[in-house]
């Protein structure tokens, strides 16, 4: 990459992270005071300069939230606590109003406002003069700083304001430099904004006297674009969430924001050498926290974002890596992942079985085996989905699969009835020597089924008491035949840590949903899980 587009690391950078108060704002997401502690903390691993925790006083989650935070329940080792605020209201003086007083005495030694610099926003939402909320900016900026708290400011809808009225807009920014905060923050609230849109205001208004940082939402699908235009422009301080939390369409991804910083701008905006590759874990882990699933294609830290699926990429790939993938994953804590489908060629295959641990380097087998893999895709079975599954393909094509159990037959008796007693399922099998039937009941035939395989393996082999069901799909293969049509099933297993797919596929959804359960059975067996 050439100097010209890699532009200098300003002397002071701020990474400052939303996600518990902005993010939080996204529709179906709710986080307890300790869901708030646990992801600062995680946030504080990662490195992030600055942690917006709420807006104390403005609801009873945050105000606790930064009450415990007083009280020793968090500690940060790298990153500053930041409450969130309001200028103080029209008419009245900042060292009176009862928000700018909870803001002040958070504990929190630093302060965001948000303010007001579209005027339209001042004249029908505040319902104030443009003079008075010039007025506000500056009392409640000066009360904070005369308070001993350094302060910086979100411009709520700079980008609209200015557009509409930029000499307004640039005096909500003389304003707040005046006053002494460190920081403006320029806010594209609306999400509407562009990237040559973004870079070319935020450049306009860098002469105006006082370090700029960028806030974007992502409306348009830009909001990573618009925050990396805005720091080509000059920004000094980038504001987003982890995993793009935020209302409606959501926030800037801090995730790619960080990544894109130090890979390819090769700036250090995080505290250690090490540091960027806990991107992966703390993106996931937050995820489970926040219990919103993260995406698979997200960049650099999904699960997807560096999986190959065409044979013409594997064979490149087994070349050079690089060939394909844009970074090395392993910088961000990621790993490349094979799929594999009717796409794949032998090369996929062969990659996949070193991923796996198996040599598939004799190409007669790699070939074979890829045949076998595109003859069962054609029939319905998706091996990129369940990586179980193909495992216990490739084993039973190498000779190596050596099952634990042999089950002898099965059987389902289900009634339509409200009591899950009326689903029945035996299950007759041998294991260690012994042929045994057992019963099992459940809500629907396939959790009879499990309940009876279940009963059946424990007693030889006690693990399988730690096996949970977690996800449980059924998708039609051929829609136009209707009630007849094929279905596929896939079942996801965890043990612990881990977690497993398998894949069924057949006429009947039972005998389908069967063959996903007992391999989902038999691969955590085989694998000592």
């Amino acid at each position: 990459m050439s100097t010209q587009v890699r532009p200098a690391q300003p002397d002071t950078f701020h990474v400052f992270d939303t996600t518990l108060r902005d993010g939080a704002q996204q529709e179906g997401l709710r986080l307890s005071v300790a869901d708030k502690i646990r992801i600062a903390t995680l946030l504080d691993e990662l490195g992030v300069g600055y942690i917006e925790g709420g807006w104390p006083g403005a609801n009873p989650n945050d105000t606790e939230f930064f009450a415990a935070a007083a009280r020793g329940e968090l500690i940060l080792k790298h990153a500053t606590l930041v409450a969130f605020g309001a200028t103080r209201r029209a008419g009245g003086k900042a060292a009176d109003d009862p928000l700018v007083a909870a803001t002040r005495d958070s504990a929190a030694p630093v302060a965001c406002l948000v303010a007001k610099s579209h005027d339209g926003h001042v004249e029908r939402a505040l319902r104030t003069t443009l003079d008075e909320n010039l007025a506000m900016i500056h009392d409640t900026v000066t009360h904070l700083r005369t308070e001993g708290m350094r302060v910086f400011v979100d411009c709520e809808h700079f980008f609209d304001g200015y557009l509409r009225n930029p000499a307004y807009s640039k005096q909500v920014l003389a304003t707040i430099a005046e006053a002494g905060a460190e920081v403006a923050v320029l806010c594209d609230t609306n999400g509407g904004m562009l990237p040559t849109w973004v870079g070319d205001i935020v450049g306009e208004m860098s002469q105006v006297g006082i370090p700029l940082g960028i806030h974007c939402h992502n409306d348009t699908g830009c909001a990573v674009a618009n925050t990396m235009a805005a720091v080509e422009a000059g920004a000094m301080h980038v504001q987003g969430t982890i995993n793009g939390y935020g209302e409606r369409t959501g926030n800037a991804d801090l995730v790619p924001v960080i990544a894109n910083l130090e890979l390819k701008y090769d700036w250090r905006v995080l505290p250690h050498d090490d540091s960027l590759t806990e991107l992966t874990r703390i993106s996931h882990a937050i995820s489970a926290v926040t219990n919103v699933a993260g995406s698979p294609r997200q960049p650099y830290v999904g699960v997807s974002a560096f999986a190959h699926k065409a044979g013409l990429h594997a064979s490149a790939i087994k070349v050079d890596p690089n060939l394909y993938q844009h970074i090395d994953p392993a910088l961000v804590g990621n790993d490349m992942r094979m799929l594999i489908s009717d796409m794949a060629g032998r090369a996929n295959i062969q990659l996949k079985g070193t991923e796996l641990g198996y040599d598939l380097s004799d190409r007669e087998l790699a070939a074979q085996i890829t045949d076998v893999v595109k003859e069962r895709e054609a029939r319905g079975y998706s091996y990129e989905a369940a990586d179980a599954s193909f495992e216990l393909l490739l084993r039973d094509e190498l000779g190596l699969l050596e099952k634990p159990f042999s089950v002898i037959n099965w059987r389902v008796l289900t009634q339509s009835a409200h009591d899950a007693a009326d689903n029945e399922a035996t299950v007759k099998l041998a294991a260690k020597g012994e042929v045994q039937a057992f019963v099992g009941e459940g809500n629907g035939p396939v959790d009879a089924l499990d309940h009876a395989l279940r009963r059946a393996l424990i007693p030889g082999f006690v693990e399988v008491k730690d096996y949970e069901l977690t996800d449980y799909r059924v998708r039609i293969i051929d829609t136009g035949h209707g009630t007849d049509a094929s279905v596929r099933v896939l079942i996801d297993t965890r043990s612990g840590e881990h977690t497993w797919t398998t894949v069924g596929v057949g006429t009947n959804v039972i005998e389908a949903s069967w063959e996903a359960l007992s391999d989902a059975y038999l691969y955590g067996l085989i694998k000592g899980l």
